[in-house]
């Protein structure tokens, strides 16, 4: 088994090129409306002072309202920045705790459950949150059951498996490549979501079986 950390900006890109989406769709939308009347088109201009007096009160609250606007965007960025900063991290950890489990493994190491138990704790933690962002979901017919409780002998080839889905989930094209999808790529790109999909979801019920068995087979502290 090899051992090696991918990039942390991957999975960010992914996020950015889906907001992204939204931002042209929003744009588009905004492009489409439909334009004021042509400049002489409206009826004569009213020299009513209660008019003018309304005319500056429109004008004063929609300066208002696009102050708030400007609020409110910076506040979005905000956020933006803060999902991109914290999607990142747990990507990243999610790999280092791959990496740690694949050389004990390759190294024959007797299996220290204790050690195991908080390492797929975070993993099932950090995919979890991941899982806030992207929004994983399978389609039932494709929901596997919840296998029988794991055996002993059956945790090395388990956590050989949970290595390789986080391999095959960091290596997806879906998170690699989402910021350079055209048109003619869309249907492959909505494949390979949907496979990332599902690597994500098996992780994280994958890890989650794999602590509750370690939390059984785990020696108490010592104090």
């Amino acid at each position: 088994m090899r051992c090696r950390v991918v990039g942390v900006n991957d999975l960010a890109l992914f996020l950015v090129a889906a907001i992204f989406s939204l931002c042209l769709a929003s744009l588009s939308f905004a492009q489409r409306a439909p334009a004021g009347p042509p400049v002489g088109a409206g009826p004569p201009p009213n020299n009513n002072p209660n008019l003018e007096d309304r005319s500056r009160q429109v004008t004063e609250s929609r300066l208002r309202s696009a102050e708030m606007d400007v609020g409110v965007e910076e506040a979005n960025q905000k956020r933006l920045q803060s999902a991109i900063l914290n999607m990142k991290q747990d990507f990243a950890r999610i790999q280092v705790l791959r990496n740690d489990i694949a050389r004990n493994l390759v190294a024959h190491k007797p299996l220290d459950y204790n050690l195991l138990s908080e390492q797929t704790a975070e993993i099932n933690k950090r995919a979890g949150r991941l899982n806030v962002y992207m929004r994983a979901h399978v389609s039932e017919e494709k929901e596997q059951n919840s296998p029988a409780e794991l055996r002993n002998e059956e945790m090395i080839g388990t956590l050989v498996k949970l290595c390789k889905l986080i391999d095959s989930f960091t290596e997806n094209p879906a998170l690699k490549n989402a910021d350079t999808v055209n048109s003619k790529e869309i249907d492959k790109a909505r494949e390979d979501k949907a496979k990332a999909d599902r690597d994500l979801l098996a992780i994280i019920k994958l890890s989650g079986d794999l602590q509750k068995q370690s939390d059984k087979l785990k020696t108490p502290q010592q104090h």
